[in-house]
């Protein structure tokens, strides 16, 4: 299926924001080498028959674009290396702006199940993909793609430096609202750039914290490093009573009652553990990125939209994870989250300054996983309603080339679907044994 390009425009901001060009530091947390990555996904948009709704998408987004770019005018900046230190930094110069590609697809949305679990190849193209050089100098970029039916396909590149996924809902919600005649300048919470000043380092750095335990120094060590192997993606079905089996069975064994990412993160971790056929002297690794706007102290303003996470690290032995009670592992994923305060992120942060030029890695064998099922795409509404699927297409985050996502399923397929969907990256070799792991999850634990 192709995907026709038919112009590629940039966007600037609706009035001047600036007279003069200059740079933005960035905070620790933003400049994590973890983050030097694009975060690519898509929402899909449908055009129903009911809706009053005549306007060309295209314009509409532009326009709404252009006037959130007045308040969000740092999306026209551009990243850069600081001789210095070499950390990034962002550079704004007057006349800039934002790329958008328009492209058209000559299918209905319903041929292709709304994208509800799209054949990746067809759906990659639906998203602006920038290598290299162009990741940095075009932070973020953006493209719709008209569909046949009228519905059409939002798709979102955006460096990670720039902003997590509430620092890009916050942007998203405020061009969306400006796209259906509200007025922003007595609703939108106002943007916060502050990065360096609210989350600087103490003077001087201390780590109270033990954050060398999960994270080492090396110099020689690669982002992101892939294996050379073929890797997919591939979505598995989660029931309701799958889920409530498994927390069942955990809380027989422990006592204790687990929630849904502890309960079935641990689960998957073990199974992509066994699958990958990982050695027993290995250390592997849960990861999460958890939200600390209201565990700092004082609490980042409601306005700010810089990266506000921090990664936890949950780490086990191999053969821990794959021979040991399966609770045990959901035990340490919950009480990993008690480690969440003002001094660990305040030491996590101080670490990055003391440490960043000798190589700050979390290894290898770093499984990440992330929950989407509640994240707020369904606020950003155009005037077509909010987006009936919102699907990633990252390979990398927090360390990992494997990352699993908790994804609801596409609100505009037919059925009545309980549960949600996981989409799973794995080395193409694992899956077979993966989806066989998968299968005891059906059919209950012993």
């Amino acid at each position: 299926m192709e995907v026709n390009i038919l112009k590629t425009t940039t966007i600037c901001p609706s009035q001047s924001p600036f007279g003069e060009n200059h740079v933005l530091p960035l905070s620790h947390l933003d400049t994590d080498n973890n983050l030097n990555l694009t975060f690519r996904y898509l929402r899909v948009y449908l055009n129903h028959p009911t809706q009053q709704k005549p306007d060309d998408p295209y314009e509409v987004v532009t326009s709404s674009l252009s006037a959130a770019l007045f308040h969000y005018y740092q999306f026209t900046g551009c990243l850069r290396r600081r001789p210095s230190d070499n950390r990034l930094e962002l550079y704004c110069q007057v006349g800039d702006g934002v790329p958008v590609i328009l492209s058209e697809v000559d299918c209905k949305l319903e041929s292709i199940n709304y994208l509800d679990d799209p054949d990746c190849t067809f759906a990659q193209k639906l998203i602006p993909d920038p290598k290299d050089d162009e990741a940095l100098t075009r932070p973020l970029i953006l493209q719709l793609t008209r569909f046949k039916c009228g519905g059409w396909v939002f798709g979102t590149a955006v460096h990670h430096a720039m902003c997590d996924g509430m620092g890009s809902t916050l942007f998203f919600h405020a061009m969306a609202e400006i796209a259906r005649g509200v007025n922003v300048n007595v609703t939108m919470i106002e943007p916060v750039w502050d990065r360096s000043s609210l989350l600087e380092p103490r003077k001087p750095p201390r780590v109270e914290f033990p954050v060398h335990e999960f994270l080492s120094l090396d110099r020689d060590s690669v982002q992101y490093l892939e294996s050379g192997k073929p890797a997919v993606r591939e979505c598995f079905e989660v029931k309701d009573e799958w889920l409530d089996r498994l927390k069942g069975f955990l809380h027989e064994q422990s006592g204790s009652t687990y929630t849904t990412f502890e309960a079935l993160g641990a689960f998957i971790w073990r199974a992509k553990a066994k699958a990958s056929k990982i050695l027993d002297d290995e250390t592997v690794k849960f990861a999460y990125l958890t939200n600390i706007r209201r565990k700092v102290k004082p609490p980042l303003p409601a306005g700010y939209w810089g990266n506000g996470c921090v990664p936890i690290y949950v780490q086990l032995p191999a053969k821990d994870l794959v021979n040991e009670p399966i609770w045990k592992a959901a035990d340490a994923i919950k009480k990993s989250k008690n480690i969440i305060t003002d001094e660990y992120v305040r030491s996590f942060i101080d670490f990055q300054e003391l440490h960043y030029d000798e190589g700050i890695t979390s290894g290898n064998r770093v499984s990440a996983f992330t929950d989407w099922r509640h994240v707020g795409h369904e606020t950003v509404d155009f005037g077509w309603g909010g987006p009936v699927t919102v699907f990633p297409l990252s390979k990398h985050l927090v360390g990992s080339v494997e990352p699993c996502f908790f994804l609801p399923y596409s609100s505009a397929t037919e059925g009545n679907k309980d549960g949600f969907k996981v989409l799973v990256c794995l080395q193409e070799e694992a899956i077979p044994v993966f989806k066989e792991e998968m299968k005891t999850l059906e059919h209950g634990l012993s």
